[in-house]
Formats: structure tokens, C-alpha cells, sequence
């Protein structure tokens, strides 16, 4: 488990099982449980549709043999469930808000009962912006729920008209490798379900979700230039494990991302000019599109290593690349290529001539 996340579960626990810490553990897993989902944000808003339901670890043992859409689905239904069926006892996300019909499912499940292929067939039948929609408005609800629920809450106990309750949703599958979460649910308190289904259960499959987007980096980029159009060595880039080039539909760049149609403005520019980066346009050095934007702070050093490619070549930049972190340890260029393009360009140079 990351060890950071591991952490901070561990003192939410603490908190939470304190009545005189209580409202301040409370506190601290909403802020938490935010953290976790921007997570699922950077994947959604980073990844092509057919990331979701693709399965690179598929027969291993484990949360990372599923798929990006079928974690997605599987957190949130039975966060879902687990707070409204049981706890509140009213009515699901997945039914007020039209989810299903949203979605284009028929399935209401919590998918457990789901192997294999089983799990590749119907991710891919999940409309994804859909999903995210769905698990942000889950999360949303169960928060506002967190805040509503009290301390001696905490303790309160589950019977048997919980348990047929539960059966008779039929949104857990009758399956041996589903139906026992009714049973595990109803054997915990209030407490007990806030821990697990609520905090730790996404720990888990968020963790499987990176595992999952990591390895599908890695294939996207096998063979790919490892040059980035703005300059940029995705090699030695700190978003490496995150990102699968710009070369690729798995582009995670922030300047992409934060695009409609999650193509960097720097990408699109090269494309339209049938050039193979910005090293090769006339303009370089004036550019204010996309990273070259003068509120980035990285603008000038991405400039920097554009120019040398223009001057050296791709080879040359990716052994310089390699000494500058053979030297030095940072995570983004800036920090020492410094502001200045062409003192930047003076210090790629230099060590290129080391």
C-alpha cells in the first residue's frame, strides 16, 4: 500500500474510534477520500476510451487483473449501496439520479461475480464520462453523509431485516464470489463500514487503478519517439509513469489534459505544420502556444531543450538528459535550466561538451 495513503488511513482510524477525536477524523477522510478521487480525475480525463477496458495484468491474482472502468464501478456501487441501502436506507445514487439508463447497463450489481473476459465485455459497455459522473456524485453523497452521522452512530449494529433487505436489491450477485458481502457488511457496525468500504477499499483500488494505467504507459510508448513535441525526453520526464507520450492517444501531459479535446496545443500545432516537433518550426523562440505559455514556469526551460535539439539532435539530448540527472536530482527541468532560454540552451551545452 502507499505508504503516505497507509498513513493517513491509519490516522483516520485512530480518530474516528475517539469520541473526542471523532469530528476531526470525519474531517480528515472527506479531505482524504478527495485526494484519492483526483486520482480517478487524472485517469478519466487523461486516458482514451479503450484504456478502460483493457486488461494488461488480466489472469494475475489481485485488483489489478480487472479494468479502469470495472474498478471504477465496482468502488462505487458498493459505496452506493453500502450507504444508502444499508445505512440510510433509501434509495441508491445508481437508481435517483438514472445511472443505469445513463450508463447503458443493465447490470446493477456490484460485479464480483465477474471473471476473465466477463469484466473486459462489460467495461466495455460502460459509457466512462458516465461512470465518473456516477462515482463523483457517490462520493459526494457519502460525504455530506460522513458529516450528517454522529459518533454514537459509530456503534450501531445491523439485523437480519438489514441483511433480506440487501438480498431482495439484488445489487449483489447471487454468486459464491459475491453474496458474501452481505454477510461481511452486515457483521460490521457503522463504524466498521465507514473504514472499509469507505476509505480502505478505495486505498486498494485506486492503488490497482495506477498499476493498471502504469503498465498501459509502458505499452503505448514501446517503440515511440521518446521525444515529446514541445523538447520535452519523456524518458526522463517526472510524469513518466503517468503519461504515455503525446505521441500516443495516452497522453497525460497537464497541457493536454487540460484541453477539451486532450490534445496539447503544442501536439496539434506540429501536426497541422506536418513537422516532427517545435525544434523544427521558425518560430521557437517567440512560441506562446501550449507549454511555451509565458505563466509557465517551465516555458523558457522546455524552450531550451527544444533549441539544443534543433542544434544537436535527438541522440545528443537524450545522453545530456542523461548526465543532468546523473548530476543532479530534480523532478522538473526549470529547477536547473533555470528562466532563461538561451542560458538554459548555454547549460545543456556545457554538459553536453562535459
Amino acid at each position: 500500500m502507499n505508504k503516505d495513503w497507509s498513513e493517513k488511513n491509519k490516522q483516520i482510524q485512530m480518530l474516528l474510534g475517539k469520541k473526542a477525536t471523532y469530528e476531526e477524523g470525519i474531517k480528515l477522510l472527506i479531505e482524504f477520500r478527495q485526494e484519492l478521487f483526483q486520482q480517478i480525475t487524472y485517469i478519466v480525463n487523461g486516458f482514451p476510451k479503450e484504456a478502460f477496458y483493457q486488461m494488461p495484468y488480466g489472469g494475475a491474482k489481485g485488483y489489478h487483473s480487472k479494468t479502469l472502468a470495472y474498478s471504477i464501478w465496482h468502488i462505487f456501487r458498493i459505496e452506493d449501496i453500502v450507504a444508502h441501502s444499508l445505512i440510510q436506507n433509501d434509495e441508491q445514487i445508481f437508481f435517483s439520479g438514472g445511472y443505469q439508463e445513463k450508463m447503458g447497463t443493465k447490470r446493477i450489481t456490484t460485479g464480483n461475480e465477474l471473471k476473465g473476459e466477463q469484466i473486459a465485455d462489460f467495461s466495455k459497455e460502460l459509457d466512462v464520462p458516465v461512470l465518473y459522473e456516477y462515482a463523483e456524485a457517490v462520493m459526494q453523497s457519502t460525504n455530506a453523509l460522513l458529516q450528517k452521522l454522529d459518533y454514537r452512530d459509530m456503534h450501531r449494529k445491523f439485523e437480519e431485516a438489514d441483511k433480506e433487505r440487501l438480498i431482495e436489491s439484488e445489487c449483489v450477485g447471487r454468486e459464491e464470489e459475491a453474496n458474501w458481502l452481505i454477510t461481511y457488511w452486515c457483521g460490521k457496525n457503522v463504524l466498521g463500514l465507514i473504514k472499509m468500504p469507505f476509505c480502505r477499499h478505495w486505498i486498494m483500488h485506486i492503488e490497482a487503478m495506477q498499476r493498471i494505467k502504469n503498465r498501459l504507459c509502458v505499452l503505448a510508448r514501446k517503440g515511440v519517439d521518446p521525444i515529446a513535441y514541445c523538447g520535452f525526453s519523456c524518458n526522463h520526464c517526472f510524469l513518466g509513469q503517468w503519461c504515455g507520450s503525446c505521441r500516443t492517444d495516452y497522453n497525460a501531459c497537464s497541457f493536454a489534459t487540460c484541453t477539451p479535446d486532450k490534445v496539447c496545443p503544442n501536439a496539434a500545432c506540429c501536426r497541422s505544420k506536418k513537422i516532427d516537433g517545435c525544434y523544427e518550426c521558425e518560430e521557437l523562440e517567440t512560441c506562446e502556444k501550449g507549454f511555451y505559455t509565458p505563466e509557465n514556469d517551465g516555458a523558457n526551460a522546455a524552450k531550451a531543450q527544444a533549441m539544443f535539439i534543433r542544434k544537436h539532435g535527438k541522440k545528443a539530448f537524450l545522453g545530456v538528459h542523461n548526465k543532468l540527472h546523473e548530476k543532479y536530482e530534480f523532478a522538473k527541468t526549470q529547477e536547473i535550466l533555470g528562466q532563461d532560454m538561451y542560458e538554459g540552451l548555454k547549460i545543456l551545452e556545457e554538459t553536453y561538451d562535459i
